[in-house]
């Protein structure tokens, strides 16, 4: 099988089985989902930009777009295959369900940290209320500064994208002070930020670590290669840890050996009622 080192090379036939960073790079094998996720993330990269972020924020964090509990929302997962996903193409549930019991596994007594492994990609459900994928699924990355090196597909997607060519975006801080925060940062539209705001609408009980989980579990430019640390805060820092401990099961537990979901419900239903319970809205 061919290797290749993504940040170097672009393969138009190459695929990543596992994301594994080797190096600077990604190491990428060859398979047959690319030109999908290619064009996902060449849409992403060309129109996700401040003023697009800011209209998604505003039209998104008032979560008066429906109600439903959280097991369903879950489940209406099941509709849903993930275009930027190259590791994967079974709908999102199972991956739900993988990504907790990996977690249960391992960390038995945190149940918080067992429901952030259920409920992390939730926030896809807006790719079924016509959201386009683009803008809903794949890495994330800050808009408003300087787009780094290590996002995937850096070199050619971006072209269009007119925040890469205004002098007020392109520079290291952009917009932004030097160790701002990243709660202070714009991040690109997705399903990370979209469930972090139905969290704290909600008043839902998952503590900090979880929470930046969630909303961070894709920004693999700073939690996986180490960039954009000049705008991170001691907070960001001591959340850091965290976030990589739930990338390890986030990527490693997508097999095609599916979980028995119907006999698990019962367990994670009772995380679920203590944690963010009764009807959400979203």
């Amino acid at each position: 099988k061919q290797v290749i080192f993504l940040n170097f090379v672009y393969n138009p036939f190459a695929i990543p089985v596992h994301r594994k960073s080797v190096g600077v790079g990604l190491c990428f094998q060859s398979g047959n989902l690319i030109d999908r996720v290619f064009n996902t993330y060449s849409l992403m990269h060309t129109y996700q930009t401040v003023e697009f972020v800011n209209q998604k924020h505003t039209e998104w964090n008032g979560c008066n777009h429906t109600r439903m509990g959280m097991m369903d929302a879950i489940m209406s997962l099941d509709q849903l295959v993930d275009e930027s996903d190259p590791d994967v193409d079974f709908p999102n549930s199972f991956h739900a369900f993988q990504t907790a019991e990996g977690i249960r596994q391992e960390h038995p007594d945190k149940e918080w940290f067992q429901l952030v492994g259920l409920i992390h990609d939730v926030g896809k459900i807006m790719a079924l209320w016509d959201e386009p994928q683009w803008a809903v699924v794949g890495d994330t990355f800050p808009v408003g500064c300087k787009f780094q090196n290590s996002i995937v597909f850096r070199n050619n997607t971006f072209l269009k994208n007119p925040d890469d060519n205004n002098p007020k975006y392109n520079t290291e801080f952009g917009i932004y002070e030097p160790n701002c925060g990243l709660d202070n940062v714009l991040m690109s539209w997705g399903h990370d930020e979209y469930l972090y705001r139905v969290m704290k609408f909600n008043k839902c009980l998952i503590p900090e670590e979880g929470l930046y989980m969630i909303r961070f579990h894709s920004f693999y430019p700073w939690h996986s290669h180490g960039d954009y640390m000049h705008l991170c805060n001691d907070k960001d820092l001591k959340m850091l840890p965290w976030v990589k401990e739930f990338n390890k099961f986030d990527l490693y537990t997508k097999t095609t050996d599916l979980p028995d979901v119907n006999n698990l419900k019962v367990y994670y239903r009772s995380l679920i009622d203590k944690y963010c319970p009764g009807v959400l809205q979203w």
